[in-house]
């Protein structure tokens, strides 16, 4: 019976040690895994795009994070920053991707060519789906629009573009099928992942641009001159369930979702003047609570940090020299600014 207790001590402490040395293995977080990614689109002809990290608990800020990581620029204007399959990826609408690790931003691959006008991308069965506009035409149109499949998730060639409507932005993959805001067109397009072939083009109103879950529901975001519309799609089918209007006039592409069922929407009345705002709006009824949480010029970027109940905001500054970004409350009220790249246009928000 000692013998069966001391064994059975043993074991104990062996499963102890077992589950501290499991606990104690777990990998830090890296460099750039937590804290605020700030995208930078750079101006246009200088190529500047960039990154900047900020960390809000200690106020820091690190400048041009893929050059000093890699040696080189990114030499390009920075459109998006998707995160996906353990990778970051570098979307330039100058007609390229890098793919980076986001532990430190190390280069992992590239997509160099094949690609014109790139928008944004997102990954499925271990491929790369890029969102790219074509080459202009004559009239500096865009009769030609594709999305590119890449084969390999760290980059390389593009293997095919399947022709979808004009101006593909955001896409959204369900199930076996991509779903593509065509903003140009004013259509949802429907592509098979099994086939890579465009199933079906849905008509929208207004201009889409990007796809946002909320509540356990999918829903496309478009505008048009005074309107937003939120269209909630059904998942299934791929087609509109509902489509909630909103009266807001000069709104942008540019919103972010709040934490409780809220959008925070850019709207801007343009060149010369450039009289911008950020509306709260109700999604599910549409109600515009607020039409002016915030005003400047030249409100660019939005985005909404949900563990800190904060609003990001950039100011282009009219792409003369670095822009600037803007942290309110959640009622609006500014807290803190500080400068960032050239022309700050979105942020990429992890864990604190």
């Amino acid at each position: 019976m000692k013998k069966i207790s001391n064994l059975g001590t043993a074991i104990i402490l062996l499963l102890s040690l077992f589950s501290c040395m499991e606990e104690g293995s777990q990998m830090p977080a890296g460099e750039f895994e937590r804290g605020i990614l700030i995208l930078n689109e750079g101006a246009f002809g200088a190529n500047d795009g960039e990154v900047y990290h900020y960390d809000p608990n200690l106020g820091t800020i690190k400048t041009n994070i893929f050059e000093s990581k890699n040696g080189r620029p990114f030499a390009g204007l920075l459109q998006d920053l998707v995160a996906s399959e353990g990778r970051l990826y570098l979307i330039a609408n100058t007609g390229k991707v890098e793919v980076v690790d986001p532990k430190d931003f190390a280069n992992r691959g590239a997509v160099t060519s094949g690609l014109d006008i790139s928008r944004s991308l997102v990954t499925a069965n271990q491929k790369i789906y890029i969102s790219d506009w074509g080459p202009y035409d004559a009239n500096f149109n865009s009769p030609n629009s594709y999305i590119a499949v890449v084969n390999q998730l760290d980059g390389g060639s593009v293997n095919k573009k399947i022709a979808v409507s004009s101006r593909p932005e955001g896409m959204f993959v369900e199930g076996n099928q991509l779903l593509i805001a065509c903003s140009a067109a004013k259509k949802l397009d429907v592509v098979s992942l099994n086939t890579e072939q465009l199933l079906k083009s849905v008509d929208i109103l207004g201009r889409p641009s990007r796809f946002f879950e909320s509540g356990g529901r999918l829903y496309l975001y478009a505008r048009d001159g005074g309107n937003v519309y939120f269209h909630e799609i059904n998942r299934s089918s791929g087609d509109i369930a509902k489509t909630v209007k909103v009266n807001l006039p000069l709104s942008t592409s540019n919103f972010a979702l709040t934490d409780n069922g809220e959008v925070l929407i850019i709207t801007s009345t343009g060149w010369p003047d450039y009289n911008d705002a950020v509306a709260r709006v109700d999604i599910n009824d549409g109600q515009v609570l607020n039409s002016s949480v915030y005003t400047g010029s030249g409100l660019y970027g939005i985005g909404f940090h949900k563990e800190r109940s904060e609003i990001y905001l950039t100011d282009n500054n009219g792409f003369q020299g670095n822009g600037t970004v803007i942290i309110l409350d959640r009622e609006g009220i500014q807290k803190k600014t500080f400068v960032a790249g050239r022309g700050p246009s979105g942020f990429k928000f992890n864990l604190n």
